[in-house]
């Protein structure tokens, strides 16, 4: 769960910058002026967006001009995480596609200008919802809203991948089974208490990996409603945003991901959920119409099976995202204030994802 990419001001709170996250605003200010002439000139203020977990991300506003900035966090991180590099690579890739994403301007992997690699885009306007209920929205718009998420992940997948330049971005092939041990090494190098069912699925998902299972597509690796930017007005998705998991993978492991809210509660601390809500008197899809949705828009034909699996590999995957989170806030360099509280989610997650694998069991 990373920190929202671009955003508006309306959709999250903008607060001075934390003070484990500070850095030299003025040397900032000096290497964009030197580097971006014409859009950076005169004095520079900088907003955090408190909100998401992981990539610190700030406003700049400059000369009555709005920039979005992203950073990764202070202080020892785990391996092969918080990869802005990637987040700015794949954007870049994706600009000319029917895939919506912001502008970049400029990637500095240079740690010495403020303390850690950053990139910095064009801001956008719109609407960001983290909550899939969508109780902001008319019940007509609900499901609108829906079939956009749906459309957009479809676009995204049908992009081709070699000819944006993106061949050498990830793997094809064994996406799966390399995911599932990247991800329990990730948990085991957070573990901070015991957790039955991740150990459960952490042997069961090798195991059962289904035998069609090697499709490659660009996966953005965090396809969510909060990381989706909706037109000031209209249903309509105008950026995808976080691009920090993106890879090559298997498509279904975003589908599986975005349906995670259908399998957890609503109402607990860092937990958004369907499940217990009645969704036909929201106007809100089912997960199997949502499924269909995305299908019809992929040209996927003949249904989904082993749908299970995914769904139990996206709570595991999450699960160990979360471990991450809450590990980070322990050791005092998370993004989000309430780091701790999503934490605690790690378990429920497992408990659902091992829920889903003993369906695929019976």
């Amino acid at each position: 769960m990373g920190a929202l990419t671009v955003m508006s001001e309306e959709s999250q709170q903008l607060v001075d910058v934390l003070d484990s996250h500070r850095f030299d605003e003025r040397r900032l200010a000096d290497y964009l002026a030197q580097q971006l002439p014409e859009e950076f000139g005169g004095a520079l203020d900088v907003k955090q967006f408190q909100g998401g977990q992981s990539n610190p991300t700030f406003l700049l506003e400059c000369g009555g001009r709005r920039y979005v900035l992203r950073k990764k966090p202070p202080g020892k991180l785990l391996p092969s995480a918080h990869q802005i590099e990637r987040e700015y690579t794949v954007m870049s890739a994706l600009r000319h596609t029917d895939v919506p994403v912001p502008e970049m301007l400029l990637l500095c992997e240079d740690d010495g200008i403020i303390g850690t690699p950053f990139y910095v885009m064009r801001f956008i306007r719109g609407r960001v919802y983290s909550h899939p209920a969508l109780e902001e929205v008319s019940p007509q718009e609900r499901r609108q809203i829906f079939q956009a998420k749906a459309d957009t992940m479809a676009r995204l997948h049908n992009v081709d991948y070699e000819a944006v330049g993106l061949a050498n971005f990830g793997k094809p092939g064994n996406f799966l089974g390399r995911q599932i041990g990247r991800w329990g090494k990730q948990y085991e190098a957070s573990k901070t208490g015991e957790n039955p069912s991740m150990e459960k699925l952490m042997a069961w998902l090798p195991e059962n990996i289904p035998a069609d299972s090697d499709e490659t597509t660009i996966a953005h690796g965090d396809f969510r409603l909060g990381n989706l930017m909706l037109h000031p007005e209209r249903p309509e998705v105008v950026a995808v945003l976080d691009w920090e998991l993106c890879t090559l993978g298997h498509p279904l492991s975003d589908l599986a991901y975005c349906c995670i809210p259908y399998h957890l509660p609503s109402g607990l601390p860092g937990i958004r959920g369907l499940k217990d809500l009645d969704l036909e008197a929201r106007n809100i899809p089912s997960e199997e119409a949502f499924v269909q949705m995305y299908c019809e828009r992929a040209g996927r034909r003949g249904g989904i099976s082993d749908w299970p699996f995914y769904t139990a590999f996206a709570l595991f995957r999450l699960a160990a995202i979360l471990q991450g989170v809450y590990k980070r806030a322990l050791d005092g360099n998370a993004a989000n204030a309430d780091a701790l509280k999503v934490g605690e989610g790690a378990t429920i997650l497992a408990d659902a994802g091992w829920e889903e694998a003993q369906r695929l069991q019976r």
